[in-house]
């Protein structure tokens, strides 16, 4: 999914904690990956996820979040 997302030029949202670990295994490694947002629904509600994806999309470039891990919330 994280090759994917980035031959699509997208960011990857997911609450699956597996691509928390794969990462930073890409991380390690240096194998580059377009960003992983992660949210829990334990930690997080639809509503505050959806506000914080906008925000990540209206206010910030893709290029930003290459290569990295963003948690929710915000």
């Amino acid at each position: 999914m994280l090759d994917r997302s980035g031959k699509l030029g997208r960011l990857l949202y997911s609450e699956d904690t597996d691509l928390i670990v794969e990462a930073a295994q890409r991380q390690e490694l240096g194998v580059p990956f377009m960003g992983i947002v992660y949210g829990h629904s334990a930690n997080v509600s639809i509503g505050t996820c959806v506000k914080d994806l906008e925000l990540i999309m209206t206010c910030s470039e893709l290029e930003e979040y290459a290569n990295s891990l963003v948690r929710l919330p915000l």
